[in-house]
C-alpha cells in the first residue's frame, strides 16, 4: 500500500499572506475528499519554502493524508486544493506503508 500526502499552504499566491482562517480551508478540504468518496486524515502544520523568485515565506499548511487511493483522483483532489486554494503548487508525496486495523471489545 502506499501513503500520498498533499501538503497545501494556505498563503494567496498573489499577496503571499493568509486571506481567510484556517477553519475556512479545512471545511473546503473535508468537501473535496467528500465530493471525491475518498477517505482521508489531515492535520494543520506550520512550514516554510521559498517561492521560484527567491522569496522566503512562512504560512500554515494543510497536510492531507490518504492511503491506498488511486492516482487519478489523487491528481485531481491535487489540482482541485491547488487552485481552490489559489496556490503556485501542493506538494505530493509518497511512501509504502504497511496497515491494519486493530479491533476490541470490552
Amino acid at each position: 500500500m502506499t501513503e500520498t500526502k498533499i501538503y497545501v499552504g494556505l498563503n494567496d499566491r498573489t499577496t503571499l499572506e493568509q486571506r481567510f482562517e484556517t477553519e475556512k480551508y479545512v471545511k473546503i478540504l473535508k468537501e473535496v475528499c467528500k465530493s471525491y468518496h475518498t477517505a482521508f486524515s489531515f492535520s494543520v502544520s506550520q512550514g516554510g519554502y521559498f517561492h521560484e523568485n527567491g522569496e522566503y515565506t512562512q504560512e500554515n499548511t494543510l497536510v492531507l493524508s490518504l492511503v491506498d487511493a488511486d492516482p487519478v483522483i489523487i491528481e485531481e483532489i491535487s489540482k482541485d486544493l491547488c487552485a481552490f486554494f489559489h496556490q503556485e503548487s501542493v506538494m505530493v508525496t509518497e511512501a509504502p506503508v504497511s496497515m491494519r486495523f486493530v479491533k476490541e471489545t470490552l
